[in-house]
């Protein structure tokens, strides 16, 4: 049975986020989107349904906009280190979606842990 690419991706979204409900504890997600043109994450608190930071490729102070790189990945994720610690969350759980962990998802992650979220 051929799964088109589309098909695949909302697959490996599922499994992650079934795999990440049952290891959560109450942590905050943070969950990644990304779009050909741009880049946003979000902390979302699952238990009360809000988002408690964000940041994207959008935002004109990031100095960013309508870039789509591995630079602007490790600016967001540094930018929303830092407004998840002024939210006061440290730990978090990373959500991927249906995205694989390469290139500006690895950046943006690996910049917000050296911002000072744990996951």
């Amino acid at each position: 049975m051929a799964l088109n690419k589309r098909e695949l991706f909302l697959k490996r979204r599922l499994r992650n986020r079934n795999k990440l409900r049952a290891i959560s504890n109450g942590r905050p997600r943070l969950s990644v989107h990304r779009s050909s043109k741009n880049i946003s994450v979000q902390v979302i608190d699952d238990v009360k349904g809000v988002t408690l930071a964000a940041a994207s490729s959008l935002e004109k102070d990031l100095g960013v906009v309508g870039k789509n790189n591995v630079e602007a990945a490790a600016k967001i994720g540094a930018a929303i280190a830092e407004r998840a610690k002024k939210a006061g969350v440290e730990e978090v759980i990373f959500d991927r979606g249906g995205f694989l962990f390469h290139g500006k998802v690895k950046a943006l992650a690996d910049a917000a842990r050296e911002g000072g979220l744990k996951f």
